[in-house]
């Protein structure tokens, strides 16, 4: 049987980390029709609310069930506003390793909360699943995902030359696909030992797990 995440919701001071819910899918298609995350990922544009409801209720939960990876909902804890997404994705479950995909909402961003989100996860997944590596790949001219890798503590690796694919708006408002370098990030369960949030009771993060539920982007 192929191993897979649990369903998953995860609080930190700010967030709670969950699944998609079907009341998602306005706030869902709204960031995804975000210039920058036209740009840095490979989503539909325009993104429509079939798209979002498409995503939510089939393309989240089987991306669980195949054990490939798991998605969670970045909300705000006081307001419950969707505040951007966590995707683990290209799991390894024989070396216990994970690659990361992150995006902010247009409103949240400058606020720290995809590098909050992500290191919550980075602590679940090495406490908690036993892992060993996170990866992360940013393009090379997404200096903001760049920034995030540094602040939870990823260490560079090298560059993937021409390896990705983004998109550039033309004059006439058109979206068109360049090639790019991509920058390769990781980190490992010791990288995090310096870094505040270690547990849930010194400001870091709590996890809850149920085990009963529903058995690409950048």
């Amino acid at each position: 049987m192929t191993p897979t995440f649990p369903d998953i919701s995860i609080s930190t001071e700010r967030l709670v980390l969950r699944a998609y819910e079907e009341a998602d899918i306005p706030a869902l298609a709204e960031m995804m029709n975000d210039e920058l995350v036209t740009a840095w990922t490979g989503v539909p544009q325009p993104y429509s609310l079939d798209d979002a409801r498409d995503f939510i209720t089939r393309a989240a939960p089987a991306e669980r069930a195949s054990g490939r990876g798991i998605v969670l909902a970045v909300t705000e804890f006081l307001t419950q506003r969707l505040v951007g997404t966590v995707h683990l994705q290209n799991t390894d479950w024989r070396i216990r390793g994970t690659e990361v995909g992150y995006l902010t909402a247009a409103w949240a961003r400058g606020e720290g909360y995809a590098s909050e989100s992500v290191q919550a996860v980075c602590h679940w997944l090495f406490d908690d699943q036993r892992f060993e590596r996170l990866e992360l790949r940013t393009a090379a001219d997404n200096t903001a995902s760049q920034q995030v890798a540094q602040k939870i503590g990823c260490v560079s690796e090298g560059v993937l030359r021409n390896a990705g694919i983004v998109r550039s708006q033309t004059e006439d408002g058109r979206w068109a696909e360049i090639r790019t370098d991509l920058l390769v990030w990781s980190v490992l369960p010791e990288d995090l030992e310096d870094l505040p949030g270690s547990g849930a009771g010194d400001g870091g993060y709590d996890a809850q797990a149920d085990f009963g539920a529903y058995a690409d982007w950048r």
